[in-house]
């Protein structure tokens, strides 16, 4: 990998991570159309802790609320009912499904999952899931209101994007919005519920970065570094999009890109499997 496609990358990670667009479709998609070898799931993964970091620093006023409520609820039980001490229990709730799957599936998450006919399929299959459920969603339920089902549900739709091309925030926002939740909040659960797997999975995959078939250590840094700053500025311009916006642009997005994609591979302009990794 050179630096100047671990610039690229990294702005592309940056700019996708918060969007329902699917960062790990847009990485193995650009890195095909530009002949660069597939970043890989490690890559992915790595880059990741630079847009969560991004998250930990934009919200560390609500996180350190959070955790030090929660801290607290353990041993009062009278905080026990405070919204910021369920939330958090329901955090880590919502992260078991990934955390169980992420180690069942690891081998095709980093093989076939990265299949473009799948990447293409689920972009444009998830993509009119979000639609339809943007369209029925009554965007009413806050976030404090959310219980110990919501809580799973949520967790199983970010589960949902060990698939590239499904979305960690899409899967996520789309189960807040068929449960009923506002849009903003919606985003802002996708945000907090994905610290804890993208944090462990990113510190898991450290190790293999530098090895065979995965990029080397100093552009991998550096498309992190560059995925921090665009991701918070992401962060920042989504949830006042979401205001007073629908997901309908988004939507239209992902079945273009998908059919684009489909449409490619149907002339031999991509070839669906994986390239062979390389630095």
């Amino acid at each position: 990998m050179s630096w100047f496609s671990a610039i690229v990358l990294g702005l592309v990670q940056g700019l996708t991570e918060f969007l329902p667009i699917s960062s790990s479709a847009h990485l193995r998609l650009v890195a095909e159309l530009a002949g660069w070898p597939d970043p890989g799931a490690a890559f992915t993964a790595v880059t990741q802790l630079g847009t969560e970091t991004a998250v930990l620093v934009y919200f560390r006023v609500e996180i350190t609320a959070i955790v030090t409520t929660w801290t607290r609820a353990i041993w009062a039980p009278s905080l026990r009912s405070d919204p910021r001490a369920r939330l958090g229990w329901y955090i880590l709730l919502g992260t078991l499904p990934i955390a169980i799957l992420g180690i069942a599936l690891q081998d095709p998450i980093e093989t076939a999952f990265r299949d473009l006919r799948i990447v293409a399929a689920t972009l444009i299959g998830f993509g009119l899931i979000l639609g339809l459920a943007d369209r029925i969603a009554t965007n009413q339920q806050p976030l404090h209101r959310m219980i110990t089902y919501h809580a799973l549900a949520f967790g199983f739709a970010q589960a949902l994007a060990l698939i590239p091309g499904v979305s960690r925030s899409g899967g996520t926002i789309t189960a807040g919005l068929l449960l009923g939740y506002r849009r903003e909040a919606a985003a802002r659960i996708s945000f907090l519920l994905a610290i804890p797997a993208v944090l462990a999975s990113g510190t898991l995959e450290l190790t293999k970065i530098g090895t065979a078939n995965t990029p080397p250590w100093g552009p991998t840094a550096l498309a992190t570094l560059v995925s921090f700053v665009v991701g918070y500025a992401v962060i920042a311009w989504l949830l006042r999009y979401l205001t007073d916006h629908r997901f309908t642009a988004f939507v239209a997005y992902r079945v273009l890109l998908g059919s684009i994609v489909l449409a490619l591979l149907g002339i031999g302009g991509l070839h669906p499997g994986t390239a062979a990794n390389a630095n």
